[in-house]
């Protein structure tokens, strides 16, 4: 039985269930990217109750996971939250709650992304100062595995600044085209050039990164930003 086929008969069974709240397609299939390789990620929201009737499903047709109301409202936890981006809700019999509730999911509070700015910033600085510092020693593979290693940081602060979840490195190219991000940085972000362009784009990164006041991030690691943003230069600096 094929993905789409397993779907049906799954939203049979939850219409049919008066415990299950909700169906929410994710994946590929939600965004319209299904290959002959996809299966069809569903996530089924449920009571308590049919916890025991609803069970994790793993198979090259169907990914179905099982969480309760309670547990698709919580949103503490950072790294699944970009999965219901573009989510479809297929059943949602709280009148609209579970639409909100997987719309909560994918939009981050701007207490939340000034927080997270800030914590990658961080670490994408502090990456690339190891970077630098190879590069400086004479050690230039150990640089580029550096480099490449800045890349989710750089990727998670930049999205992070603009107030949006780091996409999936797999949807990197639908986000960019479906919600571009302002100014040239849909461009400096796209997939196919983005791996050896960690370094040059500190320079744009740092300056947005002022402009939406965490300038102190920056400034907490004194002269050695001066270091990175030489070395940036070197590697051709991509402006704002």
């Amino acid at each position: 039985m094929d993905g789409s086929a397993l779907l049906d008969r799954l939203l049979a069974d939850a219409e049919t269930d008066p415990d299950v709240r909700g169906v929410v397609l994710t994946g590929s299939a939600a965004r319209g990217m299904v290959t002959a390789h996809s299966d069809c990620d569903v996530t089924v929201v449920v009571t308590g109750p049919a916890l025991a009737r609803w069970q994790r499903v793993r198979s090259s047709e169907l990914d179905q996971a099982v969480v309760t109301v309670e547990a698709l409202a919580d949103t503490s936890v950072h790294w699944p939250r970009y999965g219901y981006r573009g989510a479809r809700v297929l059943l949602d019999r709280l009148g609209g709650g579970i639409a909100d509730l997987v719309e909560r999911q994918a939009t981050p509070t701007a207490e939340e992304t000034r927080a997270w700015s800030r914590d990658f910033l961080d670490a994408y600085v502090n990456q690339l100062y190891r970077a630098v510092k190879s590069h400086r020693d004479g050690a230039a593979a150990a640089g580029l595995l550096d480099e490449l290693e800045s890349v989710p940081w750089l990727l998670s602060t930049v999205f992070a600044l603009h107030g949006r979840l780091r996409p999936y490195n797999k949807y990197l190219a639908w986000e960019l085209a479906t919600h571009p991000l302002p100014g040239r940085w849909t461009a400096a972000l796209e997939p196919g050039r983005l791996p050896g362009r960690a370094l040059s784009l500190f320079p744009a990164v740092a300056g947005l990164a002022r402009d939406r006041g965490h300038g102190d991030v920056l400034d907490g690691w004194g002269a050695d930003i001066a270091l990175i943003l030489r070395q940036a230069r070197r590697s051709g600096v991509s402006g704002r």
